[in-house]
């Protein structure tokens, strides 16, 4: 059969590992494997070029996409989406490979269900918001790269008794902030699905900074990691510390760092290229298998999706992960509600 894999969405430090096991897989079981260039806009423009063993080779230890990725608003459209149905049908494809976040899998279940060919999704975010799959691809290289931020700016502020706020990813989950927060030893972590006021929010921290400074204590430095979905914007949370600091902590300076787009960039760790492997092995088999409308999932529940010969890899219908996906983000999924509750037994302990 005639295999495409795209990138689709924001990047992720995994993409690479996942776009060379397609290929690598695919080929060692007789297919031949094309790539579609900048996600499903390339895929509406019939932008497939072949892929080749030696396009590959140490590709798994790259960050971004060798492939490219963009998002379309015109796949939204039944109207793009036939154009790419149309795409796939000329090049001859029968099985394609969509790896990327949630608007990359609504899209390939949109493609699963209209095209007349076979669709399984691979979950790459660095922001965790996938349902159904314990971590995606790149969330261990983002949290890893917090941490090492965190790091270093605790280096200067203990050199000058300063509190940073520092600002990363995750629009719509905490779960960067979260655990990048608890490995970097962070006095506060603030997360959207707390929802919490300006006001309830400034109120914490000043509690936060007093007790991180008291007399007696020792500490020069307070890390304060705040996810980029909490509603109060970073310069003004700061503005507002700043304003009460010489009553709060006198001789205490108060920072910003926005890491940004450096979250996503890096080579990736260890943990995420043999996740992007493992799943994008599953992905080749059920495809070849005849399964479509699923993803290859990262250690789901038990009792959600098929299980595959890989015991940590789990096929689960995309219209399930989709529904999971959309608790995840308002957040009355099971999983925010164990995340929160750590986090609130955890947030007494944090600033002692």
């Amino acid at each position: 059969m005639k295999l495409a894999v795209l990138s689709s969405g924001g990047d992720a430090p995994g993409m690479n590992a996942a776009i060379r096991t397609v290929v690598k897989v695919g080929l060692a079981r007789g297919h031949s494997v094309v790539g579609v260039r900048d996600g499903y806009a390339g895929l509406m423009e019939g932008a497939f070029r072949p892929l080749a063993l030696e396009e590959v080779d140490g590709l798994s230890g790259r960050g971004g996409t060798c492939l490219g990725s963009a998002r379309s608003a015109r796949f939204h459209e039944a109207e793009g989406r036939a154009r790419a149905a149309e795409a796939l049908a000329a090049a001859g494809v029968s099985g394609l490979v969509v790896i990327g976040g949630n608007g990359s899998l609504t899209g390939a279940h949109h493609l699963a269900r209209e095209a007349p060919v076979k669709v399984v999704g691979v979950p790459a975010s660095i922001d965790n918001d996938i349902g159904h799959t314990r971590l995606a691809i790149g969330v261990d290289t983002a949290v890893n790269t917090i941490v090492e931020a965190c790091d270093r700016i605790i280096d200067t502020a203990s050199a000058h008794r300063r509190a940073f706020v520092v600002e990363v990813m995750g629009r719509d989950s905490g779960f960067l902030a979260m655990r990048a927060g608890l490995a970097a030893e962070a006095d506060a972590i603030l997360y959207a699905e707390k929802k919490e006021s300006e006001d309830e929010l400034v109120e914490r921290l000043r509690g936060v900074l007093r007790h991180t400074f008291r007399p007696g204590r020792g500490k020069r430095w307070c890390l304060i990691v705040k996810a980029e979905g909490v509603k109060v914007p970073t310069p003004r949370l700061v503005e507002r510390l700043r304003a009460q600091i010489e009553e709060d902590a006198p001789g205490v300076e108060v920072r910003e760092v926005v890491l940004g787009h450096v979250v996503r960039g890096g080579r990736p760790s260890q943990t995420d290229r043999v996740i992007a492997q493992r799943l994008a092995f599953a992905a080749v088999l059920a495809l070849e298998a005849g399964m479509s409308d699923r993803m290859a999932a990262w250690e789901c529940p038990a009792e959600v999706g098929h299980p595959t010969e890989d015991p940590r890899v789990r096929l689960v219908p995309l219209a399930e992960v989709l529904e999971e996906t959309r608790r995840l983000l308002d957040g009355t999924s099971p999983v925010v509600a164990a995340r929160k509750a750590l986090l609130s037994a955890a947030e007494p302990i944090l600033a002692l």
